[in-house]
This record gives structure tokens, C-alpha cells and sequence, in this order.
């Protein structure tokens, strides 16, 4: 069960969020068509579609790193800007981006640090424990550590830690396995599930794995071609917690299959137009 010390959650509504990029001229692109969408606090949401479907501009979005053309996002009753501001957004990219002249340990707390006075201004916050975070994503030994010294799976487990130190409202991924070989990707998306049980963050979660966002999510939300709007949504009823028989079982193959077709549906639509 996740620790009741650390549960702070929150839902988000995205209503009518459209982004539409060099608005104006000639050559705008509509990145995003009207998009609707609730998410439930404490829930896992993975975000799939095709290559330039909007997915990692509505993550912008959602993290207010750029504005929408139209409509509003709402996450635990406020604008991102806010959350943004008091950081409890947290955000893990495809890159670690870790400072390389900072061990580990410090890059772990370099975020925490740069907020937590605005935060304890703000009527206090209770702080996730930098040393117990470090040992439950798997860095326990390695504080002192460079990133250059740490192999690309564990660059990530620090990035991961680093956006976990603020203790977020909701936790944004951007396809952060995808530049790790497969075994380490594999291994990557149990210790993700593991530390989301302990969290339990709300997690809006991109990738182009089909197999690995139904492994993860309690939803998987589908993305139609450019410009990007919601195709289908689908309930991952496969029981928690998961482990290695839940990806060779017939339910979770049959998932699997059945989003990939729709994914092929999708592909073909847009290639025919």
C-alpha cells in the first residue's frame, strides 16, 4: 500500500486545451485539436499515439511550460502556473539532465533546495527524506557519486529521485526509458510501478511503448495523427501490483494487441489523408 506519509495527491482536468504553434502566420501548425480529459488523483495515465500526435505538447502544457491556444487545465483546483511556481510539478524528461559536477546526492536535492523556501513561506510542507528516497530508487551507495560515473539506468533513477524530492502534486513523464536498452527499460518500468505504489504521485506518463504504458497505467489514453485529439481511452483492469507473469499473461497480450491495431488504424487514417 503506498505510505500515508507522502499522499499528496491531486486530480487534473483538461478542458477543450487546444495549441496551435506560430499562430498567425502562414505556416501555424495546429499541434492539438480540442482535447477533454479527467484524471483522477493518484492515478497512472499513459499517453500513446503516433509519431507528432501532440503527446509531449499537452505534457508542456500540463507542466506550464508553454500556454495553450484554447481552453484551461485545472489541476488540484488551480492553474499549473501555480503549482509550477510552488513546485509540485515534477518532471522527468528522456534525458536525465543531471549537473555534472554535482554528485548525486546533490543533484537528488538541487531542485528541493531552489523551492523549499517558497514552500515553507507558503504555511510549511512536509519533505520526502532525501536519504530514504535515494535507497528506494535503488542509488543507496552512489550519493557521492558523479553522473558520469553511473550507468544511463541509473542517471534515471536520480532524475526520477530529483522529481520525487519536491514531493509533486503530479509527476510528468516524457518518454524516460526510451533512450535505455531494453532490458534496462524493462527493469526501469518495475521500479517506476514499485515507487508510484509508495508515492502514489499522479502520473500522466508518454511513451511509444504500447506494452509498457499497459504494464503501467490505469488508463492508456490513445492520440489520433496531427493535430492531436483523443481517439480512445482504455481501462487497464489488469491487477495490482504487477510483476513479470502479468506480462506474459493472456489479458495483458490481448491489451496489447487490441491498442496496437487501433494504433494501426490510426496510422493508416493518417497516411491516407
Amino acid at each position: 500500500m503506498p505510505d500515508s506519509k507522502h499522499h499528496h495527491t491531486t486530480g487534473i482536468q483538461i478542458e477543450a486545451v487546444e495549441v496551435t504553434y506560430g499562430v498567425g502566420s502562414t505556416d501555424s501548425v495546429r499541434a492539438l485539436a480540442p482535447v477533454d480529459l479527467n484524471i483522477e488523483a493518484g492515478a497512472f495515465v499513459s499517453l500513446v499515439g503516433p509519431s507528432g500526435c501532440g503527446k509531449s505538447t499537452l505534457l508542456k502544457v500540463l507542466a506550464d511550460l508553454m500556454p495553450p491556444t484554447a481552453g484551461k487545465v485545472v489541476i488540484d483546483g488551480a492553474q499549473p502556473s501555480v503549482l509550477r511556481q510552488a513546485g509540485r510539478i515534477g518532471l522527468v524528461f528522456q534525458q536525465a539532465n543531471l549537473m555534472p559536477w554535482l554528485t548525486i546526492e546533490k543533484n537528488v536535492c538541487l531542485l528541493r533546495d531552489l523551492v523549499r523556501q517558497r514552500k515553507e513561506n507558503a504555511g510549511g510542507s512536509q519533505w520526502i527524506n532525501v536519504a530514504e528516497l535515494i535507497e528506494i530508487v535503488g542509488l543507496k551507495g552512489f550519493e557521492n557519486k558523479l553522473p558520469h560515473q553511473l550507468s544511463g539506468g541509473m542517471q534515471q533513477r536520480a532524475a526520477l529521485a530529483r522529481a520525487l524530492a519536491l514531493d509533486p502534486s503530479v509527476l510528468l513523464m516524457d518518454e524516460p526509458f526510451a533512450a535505455l536498452d531494453e532490458i534496462t527499460r524493462d527493469r526501469m518500468a518495475f521500479e517506476l510501478m514499485r515507487i508510484w505504489q509508495q508515492y502514489q504521485k499522479t502520473v500522466i506518463f508518454v511513451t511509444h511503448s504500447l506494452a509498457e504504458a499497459v504494464f503501467l497505467s490505469d488508463r492508456v489514453v490513445l492520440m489520433s495523427a496531427r493535430p492531436g485529439r483523443i481517439h480512445k481511452i482504455y481501462d487497464i483492469d489488469l491487477p495490482r501490483p504487477r510483476n513479470e507473469e502479468t506480462r506474459l499473461s493472456d489479458a495483458f497480450l490481448a491489451l496489447v494487441a487490441e491498442i496496437n491495431r487501433e494504433l494501426y488504424k490510426v496510422m493508416h487514417e493518417q497516411v491516407g489523408t
